[in-house]
């Protein structure tokens, strides 16, 4: 009786070779990408609407990248783009010839009729884009894979951040009006009470605050300054919900460290009196929820814009400032949190010179929009190992340049924090001091000016 052996699993499925995909024609649109830089030249402004979603690295023609790059410039550095400064700009950086001169330039200028689907190529050209990241992160776990240079789980791991970084690389996140964030968030907090899952500036209207500093005033880059568990984000959306609610004012929250629906329920629990933690396990009571829905509905009204990307660069950042203004007319305030999380424009560059960069885009930011424009940021360790813990300038973290390009940097500090830690026996003569001292800084957040170029500390 014959028999048949079982041929080995790599025998049955031989395996393709990765370099076998590599000779495949990368996923690209030329057309698009041209009709984007034509979409410009004929309607700079749609620099914002591309500037969101659109980078000088999505485009695959090296001439393409490099026209579009030079117009974002132009465009964020409040400069006309037309034909003859857009040659005089590609002339002064040696890049006119290398794109193809004037003939390749011509060529842009005729290839849309009109910028009304500007915004529809460069999504195009961003879908491109994201395939060629795809590709690239999927040919190196392939590659990895096969060398079997560390172990799987590692290599689970590797593949994962590669995979990820090409979301986190295009800032998913959108603008949302707060109505729309409010909505999912009372849907939230109903399904957890359910046990399921689910003029020249602006006032603070922070009383002291507002009687030192005059005010937030237009064309400042103020800086709020704490280290981690201090109360900055929730001081700052306290803020931002002031100028929005009662001022009237449109404010855009840049949050690159919390959702929207994060910092929302934040902001519910702050203005309705609520405990944050009975929100977060369900157990508020029906009066909470009633206030919850009466303040809901009066925070919905305010023109207060979030934007929850956790990714976003200087540049992004201005251009839905802009959009924003177009839109309602004017602009009252914005707000970054925070500091040490928008991505540079040369990751290349030491951290303390992107840093500075940063700091430095923001001023100029807030002086072209003519608001003032709160950033938020940390502080680094030597906070905490100085004897009363208090925060000052030298604190600031990464970069002497965040002090040097601040209109106003203040810091908060919680006394609180730091004394809860440091109970002595109960019963003794030192704990009934302690307990007098807990009773006095308890729920209290004290707000350092540690610097005002126009003003006392």
């Amino acid at each position: 009786m014959a028999t048949t052996r079982r041929k080995d699993r790599a025998e049955r499925r031989p395996l393709v070779s990765s370099d076998v995909l590599l000779e495949r024609q990368p996923p690209v649109d030329l057309e698009a990408e041209r009709c984007v830089l034509g979409s410009i030249l004929l309607k700079p402004d749609v620099c914002d609407e591309l500037a969101m979603f659109l980078r000088g690295d999505d485009f695959y023609d090296d001439a393409n990248r490099k026209l579009f790059t030079h117009m974002l410039e132009m465009h964020d550095s409040g400069k006309k783009i037309d034909i003859t400064l857009l040659v005089d700009k590609l002339k002064s950086s040696g890049d006119l010839d290398g794109i193809g001169g004037l003939p390749f330039l011509a060529k842009i200028s005729q290839a849309v009729p009109n910028a009304a689907h500007a915004v529809y190529y460069g999504q195009i050209v961003r879908e491109k884009a994201t395939y060629r990241s795809l590709i690239d992160a999927s040919t190196s776990i392939l590659r990895d894979a096969y060398e079997e240079n560390c172990d799987a789980r590692e290599m689970l791991s590797r593949a994962e951040q590669r995979v990820f970084s090409i979301l986190d690389g295009r800032g998913s996140g959108s603008v949302s009006n707060i109505r729309d964030v409010l909505h999912d968030a009372m849907d939230r907090i109903d399904a957890r009470m359910r046990g399921e899952h689910a003029t020249g500036g602006v006032e603070s209207m922070f009383t002291d605050l507002d009687a030192l500093t005059g005010g937030l005033h237009n064309s400042e880059l103020l800086i709020l300054a704490a280290r981690p568990s201090m109360g900055k984000t929730a001081f700052a959306m306290n803020i931002a919900e002031n100028v929005a609610v009662q001022g009237g004012h449109p404010v855009l929250f840049i949050s690159l460290e919390m959702s929207a629906i994060e910092l929302v329920d934040r902001m519910l629990c702050s203005v309705a009196r609520v405990n944050g933690h009975r929100l977060r396990n369900g157990t508020i009571s029906n009066e909470d929820r009633m206030r919850l829905i009466e303040k809901a509905n009066i925070i919905s009204q305010a023109p207060l814009f979030i934007d929850d990307s956790p990714s976003r660069t200087v540049t992004e950042i201005a251009a839905a400032a802009r959009r924003i203004r177009r839109r309602e007319g004017r602009m009252g305030m914005i707000v970054i949190d925070y500091l040490q999380l928008i991505e540079p424009d040369n990751s290349n560059d030491p951290r303390q010179e992107q840093v500075a960069k940063i700091a430095r885009r923001l001023k100029g930011l807030a002086r072209e929009m003519e608001v003032p424009l709160l950033c938020l940021a940390q502080l680094n360790r030597q906070a905490e190992d100085s004897k009363d813990h208090r925060p000052r300038l030298s604190h600031l973290r990464e970069s002497g340049a965040i002090e040097q390009d601040a209109d106003v940097v203040m810091f908060v500090y919680r006394e609180e924090y730091y004394e809860k830690n440091k109970e002595p026996k109960p019963g003794t003569e030192e704990h009934l001091k302690w307990e007098a001292t807990m009773n006095e800084v308890r729920g209290k957040a004290e707000v350092i000016i540690g610097k005002q170029r126009h003003g006392p500390t």
